[in-house]
C-alpha cells in the first residue's frame, strides 16, 4: 500500500479535497465567461476574509511578491521608513526596504520576542512608512497588530503588514485596526497552493503609491488597481490558483472567520500542551495568539536534519526546521488552514516516535492525553 504523507510546515499546507478536484479540471482562458464569475467572486471573498471595504489587489506571485509591491510602491528613495523585526521575515523587510533605498531605521527584536507598541510609537516618529510582521512564522510569534498599527498611526505613518501566515488564521481586522497596507500569500491558512500573492491597500497607500517615483511595472498597485476595477487583470492570471482559491475562500467563509480563528487557537494549546507533556521546551511564545505554527527548542543531542528526514522517510511526516540563526536549533509544526485535532495528534506522535529512535529521552504515552486535554479546555 502507498505509504501516507502528512505535512505539518507553516506553509505550504494540505489542501482540502474540493480544492484538490478544481486544480484538476480542463485549462480555461483567463478572460473567458468561464471565469469572470469565480474571479468576481474571489475578489469580493477576498475583501471578506481581510475585513476590508478596500481593494484586495491580486497577484500571480508568491508572498514575496505582494510583499515587494509594497515596498516598491511606497518607497521614496531617501524617505525614512521604519522596520521591526524580531525573526527571519521581519529580517527581510528590513532588506527589500533598504534595496529599494529607503532611509531604513530597523528596531529589531531578539528572535522569539514580541515587538512592544510604545517602543514602536517612539521610533515611528519621522517615519513615512512603517513595516511590521503579523505573524512570524519563523518563531512562532503572533504581534499585537491591533496595538502596534495605532502606534504608528499616533506617529502619522502608513502601516504596511506582512500577514502572509495569518490572514483566515487569526483575527487581522484590517480597516477597524487602521491597517493600510495587508499582504498574504495563497499557500498559508488560504489553502490554496503557492503561486498567489494578495495586497490590501487603503486609499491612503493607494494615493502615496501614485507620487511615489521608484520604478515598478509588474507589481504597479495602479494597473492592477484600474484593471481589477474592470474585472480584469493587466497580466496573465494563474487561472487553476484563483479557482482553487474561489473555492478555498468559499470554504473558510461558510465555517465562518470567528469560527477559524477559535479553531486554531484550540490546535495551538493541543500542539504545546503535547509538546510540554514530552519534556520539550518551547521556543514561540505559551500563548493563544501563537495560533499559527509551534516552535520547539531542539534537545541538545538532537540532530534535527536527521530527526526531520527521518520523520519524512518512515513515517512520511513532513515538519520542518528553523531558519537563519535558529537553524539546527528548533524544529517546528504548523497547524494553519486545514487542520483539525487528530491533525495535531498525528504530528505529535511522529514527534514522540522520532525523538525516542533518536535517543532523546522524553516522557513517553502523555503527549495526545495532554493535546486532547488542552483542545477541550480551549472549548466556548
Amino acid at each position: 500500500m502507498p505509504g501516507k504523507h502528512y505535512l505539518f510546515t507553516p506553509g505550504p499546507t494540505p489542501l482540502p479535497p474540493e480544492v484538490r478536484e478544481v486544480l484538476a479540471r480542463p485549462a480555461i482562458h483567463p478572460r473567458g465567461p468561464d471565469f469572470l464569475p469565480p474571479y468576481e467572486r474571489v475578489l469580493g471573498r477576498l475583501k471578506e476574509v481581510f475585513r476590508t471595504e478596500h481593494d484586495v489587489l491580486l497577484f500571480s506571485s508568491s508572498g514575496t511578491g505582494a510583499f515587494e509591491s509594497a515596498v516598491a510602491n511606497l518607497t521614496e528613495p531617501g524617505e525614512h521608513a521604519l522596520v521591526v523585526s524580531s525573526g527571519h521575515f521581519g529580517e527581510r523587510w528590513a532588506a527589500m526596504a533598504t534595496r529599494y533605498g529607503a532611509d531604513v531605521d530597523h528596531l529589531r527584536y531578539a528572535w522569539g520576542e514580541t515587538p512592544d507598541p510604545d517602543e514602536v510609537r517612539a521610533r515611528a516618529a519621522g517615519a513615512a512608512v512603517v513595516y511590521v510582521v503579523h505573524s512570524e512564522t519563523s518563531t512562532g510569534v503572533v504581534s499585537d497588530v491591533q496595538a502596534l498599527g495605532a502606534a504608528d498611526k499616533d506617529a502619522g505613518a502608513l502601516v504596511v503588514v506582512d500577514a502572509i501566515s495569518s490572514v483566515g488564521a487569526v483575527p487581522c481586522e484590517t480597516d477597524a485596526w487602521g491597517l493600510d497596507v495587508v499582504v498574504c500569500g495563497s499557500q498559508k491558512a488560504l489553502m490554496t497552493p503557492p503561486g498567489l500573492g494578495f495586497a490590501s491597500v487603503s486609499p491612503a497607500a493607494l494615493a502615496k503609491a501614485r507620487e511615489t517615483t521608484t520604478p515598478r511595472f509588474y507589481f504597479d498597485w495602479e494597473r492592477t488597481h484600474q484593471a481589477q476595477a474592470k474585472l480584469d487583470a493587466p497580466f496573465t492570471l494563474a487561472v487553476p490558483l484563483v479557482l482553487g482559491l474561489d473555492v478555498a475562500l468559499g470554504l473558510l467563509l461558510r465555517e465562518g472567520l470567528d469560527a477559524a480563528f477559535e479553531r486554531h487557537v484550540r490546535l495551538g494549546r493541543a500542539t504545546r500542551g503535547g509538546i510540554k507533556a514530552m519534556g520539550l521546551e518551547l521556543a514561540s511564545p505559551d500563548e493563544d495568539r501563537s495560533a499559527v505554527v509551534t516552535a520547539v527548542h531542539a534537545p541538545d543531542e538532537l540532530d534535527v536534519s536527521a530527526f526531520l528526514l527521518d520523520l519524512h522517510e518512515r513515517l512520511g511526516v513532513q515538519l520542518i526546521g528553523g531558519q537563519g540563526e535558529w537553524s539546527g536549533k528548533v524544529f517546528r509544526i504548523g497547524h494553519l488552514g486545514w487542520f483539525d485535532i487528530l491533525d495535531i495528534t498525528t504530528a505529535l506522535t511522529a514527534v514522540e516516535d522520532g525523538l525516542a529512535a533518536a535517543g532523546v529521552e522524553i516522557e513517553r504515552g502523555v503527549a495526545i492525553p495532554a493535546a486532547l486535554g488542552a483542545y477541550d479546555v480551549a472549548r466556548v
